[in-house]
């Protein structure tokens, strides 16, 4: 009994690490204006405290899933807390925008150390129950929206009565809190025999980085630009490099041939796009409600809290039981159809409009998507790759769903901004310009739906499948 408990303490404490780990790319929102004045960033460069985290992040994911097979995954949960700890002092304490980004690209690190690390061990914990397993991935998945809003909601607060490097001294006593905890919650996993491929390391972190430097800076670059295409040239040459590495090594940093695994792929794209459409939602919802609404910080995080909450309820207590019921596939599609008609009924938000009509019942049915289509894709990444290989399945997926938000924020802000999104005072012209990204966050997950549709294998086709691929 006491063994149960446990296992449910520690999945809760999984699920606060994955709360605090989304919460760190949300929360510094609001306090931009702040930081710009006080830090001398140049405009261009402001938004780069929230993306040298997330491109840190998505980029080390892959070496943090390895590191976690190879060393051990509590040991590597425990070290990303410590990284994080480092990190955040480091941009708490900034007063240079280089010394900021430098805390943040280290917060970035350990994040990536603790996500793959931290689902790893939740696999260690919940495997073999199957029935247990769908619930803890319910809840752990459940923390991801929840920190998102929650990091809206608290960098307002935190903003309006302290001051900007609060935000960062927020994750001092929690991670010292976890690196103390760990060893009394966490289980021990071995480490295993093994090389770290450095080179495929550097080489898919700096072409991620570049591609999505690329996209970001494209609207003010210009997309057909010297300096816009040869970022993009640079990522992609890099990336294709990665490759070359992973067929090369004995020991890659990523075994290609886990693509091979049925449904891996699938279900590592539908992350991918769902993050791709989710958070540019998210983030142009939040200005919406800012900028033409007039919310304040502190009234645009509660105004989000609805959707979070309903997130919270389907994936908890609703989830599990359809996939049970309707197969991982079917949910899949229909959520991220249903979060295509979200956004596009959020496109129709006015200059004029109101939180009620304009987007409280828009924002529940792209809620509804979200939660339906996240948690059977995020087990089916994990569940079908060998135990061996957990850390770096959990790798994949999450920088999956990491650049997916990364590429799909640039692309939307370049729509968004193509339309007027950066006319600020010009209420009109601000609503065409996030309606513009609403209609094309709309389409991505549109599309994700077909090629869920086509790629997903049901539970017959990718067990035979599978028996062919152990053949071989």
């Amino acid at each position: 009994m006491r063994t149960d408990s446990r296992r449910w303490w520690a999945l809760g404490f999984l699920a606060l690490a994955q709360f605090m780990v989304i919460m760190d790319t949300s929360i510094i929102g609001v306090a931009l204006p702040k930081m710009q004045s006080d830090l001398g960033f140049t405009p261009d460069g402001l938004s780069w405290v929230f993306n040298a985290y997330v491109v840190a992040f998505g980029g080390l994911l892959l070496l943090g899933g390895r590191l976690s097979d190879l060393l051990g995954a509590r040991r590597m949960f425990t070290a990303g807390w410590v990284v994080t700890l480092a990190g955040s002092v480091v941009a708490a304490l900034a007063g240079t925008a280089a010394i900021e980004l430098t805390g943040r690209v280290l917060q970035g690190a350990g994040a990536a150390l603790i996500a793959p690390s931290a689902l790893t061990l939740l696999m260690v914990l919940f495997g073999e129950r199957p029935k247990e397993l769908t619930k803890a991935l319910a809840l752990y998945g459940a923390a991801a929206p929840a920190g998102g809003t929650a990091g809206v909601f608290l960098g307002g607060v935190i903003t309006e009565w302290l001051s900007w490097p609060w935000i960062f001294w927020l994750y001092v006593p929690i991670s010292l809190i976890a690196i103390a905890a760990t060893p009394a919650l966490m289980p021990v996993t071995p480490a295993r025999r093994g090389a770290v491929d450095v080179a495929g390391a550097v080489a898919v972190t700096a072409g991620l980085a570049l591609t999505v430097f690329a996209i970001v800076r494209a609207p003010e670059q210009g997309w057909g630009s010297a300096a816009t295409l040869g970022a993009l040239a640079g990522g992609i040459v890099l990336l294709a490099i990665f490759l070359v590495i992973q067929r090369s090594r004995r020991v890659p940093l990523v075994r290609l041939g886990i693509f091979r695994t049925p449904n891996l792929g699938a279900a590592n794209l539908a992350q991918l796009l769902l993050g791709a459409a989710w958070i540019p939602m998210w983030y142009f919802l939040n200005l919406y409600l800012q900028q033409v609404l007039g919310y304040g910080a502190f009234a645009g995080g509660a105004a989000l809290l609805p959707m979070t909450l309903l997130i919270v309820i389907l994936m908890v207590g609703v989830a599990p039981r359809l996939i049970a019921r309707f197969g991982p596939k079917t949910l899949i599609v229909a959520g991220l159809w249903a979060l295509a008609a979200g956004l596009v009924w959020l496109s129709f938000v006015r200059p004029t409009g109101s939180f009620v009509v304009d987007v409280l019942p828009a924002s529940l049915v792209a809620a509804l998507g979200q939660a339906l289509a996240f948690i059977p894709s995020l087990g089916m990444a994990i569940s079908t790759a060998k135990p061996e290989e957990g850390g770096l399945a959990s790798g994949i997926v999450n920088t999956a769903y990491q650049i997916g938000s990364a590429l799909g924020l640039a692309a939307m802000t370049a729509v968004g901004l193509s339309f007027g999104a950066g006319e600020l005072g010009n209420v009109v012209a601000l609503t065409d310009g996030f309606s513009a990204a609403f209609l094309g966050a709309a389409a991505i997950a549109l599309v994700g739906g077909f090629l869920g549709l086509v790629t997903i294998r049901t539970a017959r086709a990718a067990s035979a499948s599978k028996q062919e691929v152990t053949s071989l």
